[in-house]
């Protein structure tokens, strides 16, 4: 099923390039900017089994997109200015800004030169939990359990069941069903539970990860002095929000996010991304939330670009996926034309509900 959607969406990607619509529909549908959404940049992994590919890209093609950019005729901008741009109604010039989720030490050593070399600003946005080393990345705990055992036992509805993964097809299809199944549980502490039994009976340490690929506070204090990185937050935990049932914690998970960095790095981050970011994870409640604890803006992982209406949901802004499944500048081309997420969304500017 994962691999017949990333040929449809594939597919449409290529129709919307080679016949030209996306030049048709870009002053219907190009709105006035763009926020890109990338996590991982780093050299190609040469595994069979890769199924977070989607959250990494090469630094090859990323220094493709700046240089795409650079030649466009887009502004690329902080996340200050894009509010900024936003509440006064300036919209002259069609800007980008580029973000990175979750803070991995491959943008510290990949990325930021390049952005660097190319003068452009970019925002990331810190779950504290991982430079405190303390965070659980669930997804890649997954994937190294399935990688590492031609056979794996689960606890699914009180019952003990057991599943072959040998082959790398086994894997895939082994990953996207728990993966599927985990997302579908009504609270993130049940998710939790889950994956820490499955690293438990596996052997797999959980918090290695945050350990081995995310950025310490030393690496995010480089960053924050430099006047093109933005530090945003992205809660404590890096927790659906909209899984939280009490409203409290999870305006904590936002709060003492932001509070934690202020302690870290001197810097109280005014802009916010929700983890996961679609909507059984952020919805009304979160966006609500935001507003209230003062946030200038906070981003979703909603595919699409950002319209004037969006001055009145400054908190449940959409995004670009850079996806490392479609490594092609010209999938790019046609995502910031605002053409495929039009498509994607029915033609429908604001999803915000």
């Amino acid at each position: 099923m994962a691999g017949l959607k990333k040929t449809i969406i594939r597919s449409g990607l290529e129709t919307l390039y080679f016949s030209g619509l996306h030049h048709v529909l870009r002053p219907v549908v190009g709105g006035v900017g763009a926020i890109l959404t990338l996590h991982h940049v780093r050299p190609a992994r040469r595994d069979a089994f890769q199924p977070n590919r989607l959250l990494e890209v090469t630094p090859q093609f990323f220094e493709g997109l700046l240089k795409r950019l650079r030649r466009s005729r887009v502004d690329v901008i902080s996340l200050d200015e894009m509010y900024r741009r936003m509440v006064s109604g300036n919209f002259k010039r069609r800007f980008v800004c580029i973000t990175f989720d979750d803070g991995y030490k491959d943008l510290h050593e990949h990325a930021y030169p390049l952005l660097k070399q190319y003068e452009m600003p970019f925002a990331v946005y810190v779950s504290t939990s991982f430079p405190d080393r303390l965070g659980e990345l669930w997804w890649l705990a997954l994937e190294a359990v399935i990688a590492k055992n031609d056979r794996i036992g689960l606890v699914v509805n009180g019952k003990d069941q057991f599943f072959d993964c040998a082959s790398v097809r086994q894997k895939r299809e082994l990953f996207d069903d728990v993966y599927q199944w985990l997302r579908s549980m009504k609270s993130e502490d049940e998710l939790r539970r889950v994956v820490r039994d499955l690293c438990a009976c596996h052997r797999v340490e959980l918090v290695s990860f945050a350990r081995d690929l995310c950025m310490g506070w030393e690496e995010l204090a480089q960053l924050s002095v430099d006047p093109l990185v933005t530090i945003g937050a992205h809660t404590v935990n890096h927790m659906m929000l909209k899984k939280i049932a009490n409203e409290q914690v999870a305006r904590a998970e936002i709060e003492m996010s932001r509070a934690v960095i202020e302690a870290a790095l001197g810097i109280r981050p005014q802009h916010f991304s929700y983890p996961v970011g679609d909507p059984t994870s952020a919805g009304p409640r979160e966006f609500a939330m935001a507003t209230e604890l003062g946030l200038k803006t906070a981003v979703t992982t909603r595919p699409g670009v950002l319209f004037k209406a969006h001055r009145d949901h400054l908190t449940a802004l959409p995004r670009i996926s850079v996806n490392g499944e479609f490594q092609q500048q010209r999938y790019l081309k046609v995502l910031i034309s605002g053409a495929a997420t039009a498509v994607w969304n029915g033609f429908r500017r604001v999803s915000a509900a």
